[in-house]
């Protein structure tokens, strides 16, 4: 179910007293964004111990370029775009994507159940390991789309790519997902 934000200040009210260096307007501000921004940073990398520090980034670029967001999507396409890019670079230089799982070797595990008994995991663990067999950019597109209700169209900004190449991203991505799905079932 796509998270829906807090009802406070008008978005666009807060970031133009934020340009105008209101310290309380960013407060308003973070505190909405907090939540949205931990879940997907933490979606996106698999590491808990480098959300803070992404969040803290994506936000402080809010707070010293406000005049960055161009009126051409929402903010929170602006601001998703920026942790996307913030993330990714993250990810490529701590070159930790060992959290990564191959699809390959999970199937195999999952296919018998007798392998790891420590894997029978509950519905939301399911889900989180199973998008944990993803590739990041595949990531983004899920969690963009169905956790956070965003449109390809909006997707195809935040992740900076043409909107069919986040359908071709979720197309192979639903398709991995049905493979994790089905060797569950077995």
């Amino acid at each position: 179910m796509p998270e829906q934000p807090q009802i406070g200040p008008d978005e666009y009210d807060l970031l133009q007293r934020i340009g105008a260096g209101d310290t309380a307007a960013f407060e308003a501000f973070y505190k909405n964004y907090y939540p949205r921004l931990f879940r997907f940073i933490l979606r996106m990398t698999r590491q808990p111990e480098a959300v803070e520090e992404l969040i803290q980034e994506t936000l402080l670029v809010v707070w010293e370029k406000p005049q960055g967001f161009n009126h051409e999507s929402k903010i929170s396409t602006w601001v998703f775009g920026i942790a996307y890019h913030k993330t990714l670079k993250a990810m490529t230089k701590s070159a930790r994507r060992n959290n990564d799982v191959d699809i390959d070797d999970l199937t195999e595990t999952i296919g018998d159940p007798t392998a790891n008994p420590a894997n029978n995991w509950e519905n939301e663990d399911w889900l989180n390991y199973a998008l944990a067999t993803l590739p990041p950019e595949q990531r983004a597109v899920i969690e963009l789309t169905f956790y956070h209700g965003l449109s390809y169209q909006d997707v195809a900004r935040i992740l900076d790519c043409p909107e069919n190449t986040v359908k071709t991203r979720m197309f192979h991505a639903r398709r991995k997902l049905q493979v994790f799905a089905d060797a569950q079932e077995k």
